[in-house]
């Protein structure tokens, strides 16, 4: 699929750069209200930093990940992904 995620790197506490099997890049950023809920483990900078991908999906450790395709679509229209 085109919205499966090959790469991953945290540009720092909040946000990260991503690129896509198609070769689309773009940026993901966390606002400070969206870090609740299954997110709050990801305040913390040293888990926020262990971000991964698994098969095509941004995933963090404790089975937090985020959608491959809503993540794509908003990455191709604006170039980044605000989480607020």
């Amino acid at each position: 699929m085109n919205w499966d995620v090959v790469s991953v790197n945290p540009l720092s506490t909040s946000e990260l750069a991503v690129r896509f099997a198609d070769g689309t890049e773009g940026k993901v950023r966390f606002e400070p209200t969206h870090l609740n809920g299954v997110f709050e483990a990801l305040r913390t900078p040293e888990i926020f930093r262990q971000v991964r991908v698994e098969s095509g999906v941004v995933t963090w450790p404790g089975e937090i990940d985020l959608a491959p395709d809503a993540m794509y679509q908003e990455i191709r229209r604006a170039g980044v992904w605000i989480l607020s």
